[in-house]
C-alpha cells in the first residue's frame, strides 16, 4: 500500500485552496462534488500522492459536525490498493472492523472503503482502488 491522498475537512474551500495552490505552490488535480458523501472534493498535487479538501455541502452534516468550529481538520488518510476487495477480505480475516464491507464509488470513479477507527488506533482509514481512468501518480 502507498499513500493515495490525506483529506481535510474545510470551512472556506476557496481561502484554503488559496493557500495551498498560492502559498504552498500545489496545482490543482481535480475538484467536483460528490453528494453521496455530502462533500465538494478538490483534490491537490503533492508529489506521488495528494491532499485533498473536503468542503461539507451542510453544515448538518457528519463532515461538517466532525470539523466542529476549526478552520481546517485532518479527517482520513487513505491508502492506494491493486485490489479493494482482496484487501476488505484480508482486513477483516485479521479482525479489523469495516465501516465498508463492499467498496463504493468516491471520487473521480476510484472505488474506496473506511476502515473502523476503533480498529486502527482512533485514525480514520481510507481505502482506495484507482478507477482504470485514473493511473496512479
Amino acid at each position: 500500500m502507498t499513500i493515495d491522498h490525506v483529506a481535510i475537512v474545510v470551512k472556506d474551500l476557496d481561502a484554503t485552496l488559496r493557500f495551498y495552490t498560492e502559498t504552498l505552490g500545489f496545482s490543482e488535480l481535480y475538484r467536483e462534488v460528490i453528494y453521496d458523501q455530502g462533500v465538494e472534493a478538490v483534490g491537490l498535487k503533492a508529489g506521488d500522492s495528494s491532499v485533498e479538501l473536503l468542503l461539507p455541502l451542510t453544515e448538518s452534516s457528519p463532515v461538517a459536525r466532525y470539523r466542529g468550529d476549526a478552520a481546517t481538520k485532518l479527517h482520513h488518510t487513505a491508502y492506494r490498493v491493486a485490489d479493494i476487495d482482496a484487501a476488505l477480505r484480508a482486513l477483516k480475516e485479521k479482525g479489523v472492523a469495516l465501516i465498508d464491507e463492499r467498496p463504493r464509488r468516491g471520487a473521480h470513479g476510484n472505488l474506496i472503503a473506511f476502515l473502523h477507527p476503533k480498529s486502527t488506533g482512533g485514525v480514520l482509514i481510507e481505502l482506495c482502488q484507482p478507477s482504470r481512468s485514473r493511473s496512479p501518480e
